[in-house]
């Protein structure tokens, strides 16, 4: 698995149907600027609204502009065992490097139930998986207890994105899974919290922010690993307003009308996801321009 920023790319679309240049070029930008692993079709790329033959193309495209660069990770989890299966079958078939399977969501699993869904996965793929712990969209948290009972037995199961923002958790998470688990990965899953949970031992970001500013992230996780804790904050401080912002409405809005404000995409989602409202885009364009984006 990684160390550094992975970025959750968004997934542009023109017309209602995939935009693959876009795409293409938006996977080059994040290459050019340093980026550790692509993570196709998580929350940021819309994955319940994607279909099968459109998930190949976008798995092929990142890849092609990826071998050799930075790691492909696909998001595979869904909340019907059966379907992740699939998806997963799905992705091992065409060559990624990994899966990001998000906690089961509507089901409300118990701690049980999830250990019981990972072990299953676990067992019938061989490629790394990372826990996907996101309980503001999901309804269920899935305790650091359980990411290590799960990653203890399941010898494929390598990472945790932590997108929990309680940081008692988080540093949870550092203390139980970093300390007994050889080379286990904890990656923050919120950009406005990436920083603490770098500086107390996490291994990287899988951010929604790196699609806009993907050097600034690489550089701050830089100065972070080399001890420049000062540099780094800096860096977090001045972004932190955009960190925010690309939260205003349900991500993805934000962060697409702000590729599209940079000209790298256009404003395009599918229901029951809509555009970002003119007040959104209002804010995004301030933000963009204080943060010196645009």
């Amino acid at each position: 698995m990684f160390r550094g920023i992975g970025t959750a790319i968004v997934t542009p679309f023109k017309n209602g149907e995939l935009d693959m240049k876009s795409y293409e070029n938006l996977l080059k930008f994040q290459i050019e600027n340093g980026i550790k692993a692509i993570i196709v079709l998580g929350t940021t790329g819309e994955a319940p609204n994607i279909e099968m033959f459109e998930r190949i193309k976008l798995i092929e495209k990142a890849i092609e502009i990826c071998e050799g660069k930075a790691d492909v990770i696909v998001g595979a989890g869904t909340n019907s065992l059966n379907h992740t299966m699939e998806l997963v079958k799905n992705a091992e078939k065409m060559g990624v490097n990994g899966l990001l399977i998000v906690t089961p969501y509507y089901n409300k699993p118990t701690q049980r139930g999830l250990y019981e869904y990972y072990k299953y996965i676990s067992q019938h793929t061989d490629l790394d998986i990372i826990v996907y712990n996101v309980p503001g969209r999901t309804g269920v948290n899935i305790l650091p207890e359980t990411v290590y009972q799960i990653a203890s037995e399941c010898k494929n199961v390598k990472a945790l994105k932590e997108a929990n923002s309680n940081i008692n958790q988080i540093n949870e998470d550092i203390k139980l899974l970093k300390e007994n688990l050889e080379n286990f990965k904890v990656y923050s899953g919120n950009d406005d919290s990436a920083f603490q949970l770098l500086c107390t031992g996490g291994d990287g970001v899988i951010s929604v922010a790196s699609n806009v500013i993907p050097a600034a992230m690489v550089k701050m996780f830089n100065e972070i690993k080399e001890g420049n804790i000062k540099r780094a904050l800096e860096i977090h401080m001045k972004y932190l307003p955009l960190f925010k912002n690309l939260f205003i409405e349900t991500n993805p809005i934000p962060v697409k009308a702000a590729l599209s404000l940079m000209g790298l995409i256009d404003n395009e989602l599918r229901l029951p996801l809509v555009p970002a409202s003119e007040n959104t885009i209002d804010i995004l364009k301030k933000t963009l321009k204080g943060c010196d984006v645009i």
